[in-house]
């Protein structure tokens, strides 16, 4: 395995061709690792769980099959945090996330992490941008410049295989910087996925410390464009057929909309 070496498969591809593996021990560090990360926004922002998503906190049949959970919060600072997990971990897959879209008060980037057992292992974080990075040169030094060389330095890890989505518009949603690898499910690749992860919370939480305040007259379009980010991102994900193939697609609107809080209770910010 070298550096370059690329995975360009649908999840389903994947799934399907590999031999059904016990995925437990993976899903529990991935589980921790999403709680530890969680609780270091928890010290930052005041959020209250939507309850539109208190009937998500179990579904499915897990342990006994597929299942999952899906709780989505939201606060003065915090549009929509969602912290979710979907799969069946007995028969080879589980797909968790932690994502925290901001209020308007600000510019700074959303935060996107995702991790995967598929059985091998696959994770993405990315810094959402907030504007149009090819019109908006000082955003772009600001959020985007500084992070590349570290982004470089993991792109040379031999470990880690470059993930290219076959949906033309994911690929249109990652920035310069995103992180998107499969690699073999073993204690140091974990470690350093972890690392990675730790390192990208803890920039944007520094970020958030730093930002100037959006003027409150253009606080509305940015809502508007935020959501219409999230929406979209989360209808096209390819991923969803994996709802579909375990739960139906009734229950998979359900989640996916829950994603992107077309349900929620709560105000906006």
């Amino acid at each position: 395995m070298t550096a370059m070496a690329e995975t360009v498969q649908h999840v389903e591809e994947m799934l399907d061709a590999s031999p059904v593996i016990d995925v437990h021990d993976t899903f529990a560090q991935f589980q921790q690792l999403l709680i530890d990360l969680k609780a270091k926004i928890d010290a930052r922002f005041v959020t209250t769980r939507d309850p539109s998503t208190e009937a998500l906190e179990a579904y499915g049949t897990y342990p006994d099959g597929p299942g999952g959970r899906v709780a989505a919060y939201s606060g003065p600072e915090v549009d929509w945090m969602v912290h979710s997990w979907l799969g069946n971990p007995a028969q080879s897959f589980v797909n968790l996330h932690l994502t925290c879209w901001l209020g308007p008060q600000v510019r700074v980037p959303h935060l996107g992490i995702a991790l995967l057992c598929w059985p091998g292992g696959w994770f993405y974080t990315d810094y959402i941008a907030r504007t149009e990075l090819l019109v908006d040169g000082e955003y772009f030094d600001r959020y985007y410049a500084p992070t590349s060389d570290a982004w470089l330095a993991h792109r040379d890890d031999p470990e880690f295989v470059w993930f290219t989505s076959r949906a033309p518009f994911i690929r249109a949603s990652l920035s310069p910087n995103a992180y998107a690898y499969s690699f073999e499910r073993k204690a140091r690749n974990i470690d350093v996925v972890s690392g990675v992860l730790h390192a990208q919370v803890d920039r944007w939480l520094g970020w958030i410390e730093e930002a100037e305040p959006v003027p409150d007259g253009e606080r509305a379009a940015l809502r508007q464009r935020d959501l219409a980010v999230r929406r979209n991102i989360a209808q096209r994900d390819p991923a969803n057929v994996m709802g579909v193939r375990y739960f139906g697609q009734e229950t998979t609107d359900r989640l996916v909309g829950a994603l992107w809080g077309a349900d929620r209770q709560l105000e906006r910010p």
